[in-house]
């Protein structure tokens, strides 16, 4: 599906009138949410020094919310930088928002970054529902490597499994503009060259299925995002609906690889809503 730049900005403006529906304060204020930092996903035990500064994640939650939804959010940075961050356009919108941090190349090498990523959303798993989360309504979501890793995630069941989670729970997946062949700092690793296209274990195509949660490809538009990624994602949609895994893919024209976030995040949280709205009506 390919959104127009100019329907793009109007939705943005549409959706901040219409889907801000509460008043609680900025995060980081005091109000309806509250916002926990650096809270610590791996085990009291762990003496890996790398591992305890950089495993950890911030929580934003809303407090007079039953049942709240949470959206999983993986940062960008090529595997290579980038800190947590609460997207703007996800905070008080009435569901959590988890950000996390993973370490990074050169520290480590693959796939321990896709480990820490399934240890972390294992650590939601058990842990939101004493802050007042559903465990039912727990999203995924990332830019860039954070797409990849939410692809990693979704496709390749091993790595949550590794942490007793069943990938399968996930509720939806969002990815925005991941890499769906081997990642290019996984081929830097390897001595590759990192513009050639490269599928194998690590390669969230090389790991489509017909189970699991649907997902959301979303990116920038073709003519200006890096280089195939728009290609990349239309070429593991292929894969998923001919196995007859629930997917659909967004190119939002008129946006590049960096700018195409918040788009992407509106688009996100007027479908997490809209989930949200049809379990309710069910229930009533």
């Amino acid at each position: 599906m390919r959104f127009k730049a100019e329907l793009i900005l109007f939705l943005t403006v549409l959706l901040s009138m219409s889907f801000t529906t509460l008043k609680g304060a900025d995060i980081g204020d005091s109000g309806n949410y509250t916002l926990l930092k650096d809270i610590s996903y791996v085990s009291d035990g762990e003496t890996d020094n790398y591992r305890i500064s950089r495993c950890r994640m911030d929580i934003y939650y809303p407090e007079d919310v039953k049942n709240f939804s949470t959206v999983v959010w993986f940062h960008g940075g090529g595997l290579k930088e980038g800190e947590k961050y609460i997207p703007e356009e996800f905070k008080n919108q009435g569901f959590a928002v988890v950000a996390v941090n993973y370490r990074l190349y050169p520290e480590v090498k693959s796939p321990e970054y896709i480990y820490d990523a399934a240890q972390a959303l294992s650590w939601v798993f058990s842990n939101i529902g004493k802050y007042g989360g559903d465990t039912s309504k727990i999203f995924v979501s990332g830019h860039s490597a954070g797409g990849y890793l939410v692809l990693m995630l979704t496709l390749a069941k091993e790595y949550c499994a590794s942490f007793g989670l069943d990938a399968d729970r996930i509720a939806k997946s969002y990815p925005i503009s991941g890499q769906t062949m081997t990642h290019f700092t996984i081929k830097e690793e390897r001595n590759m060259n990192r513009d050639i296209p490269y599928i194998d274990e690590m390669a969230p195509s090389n790991n489509s299925r017909k189970e699991g949660a649907p997902i959301w490809l979303i990116t920038g538009d073709r003519d200006m995002e890096m280089l195939g990624r728009y290609e990349e994602n239309l070429h593991l949609y292929s894969i998923l609906k001919y196995l007859g895994h629930p997917a659909e893919i967004f190119e939002l024209d008129g946006f590049d690889h960096g700018d195409v976030v918040a788009p992407a995040c509106l688009l996100i949280r007027k479908d997490i809503k809209k989930i949200d709205s049809g379990r309710k009506s069910k229930k009533e």
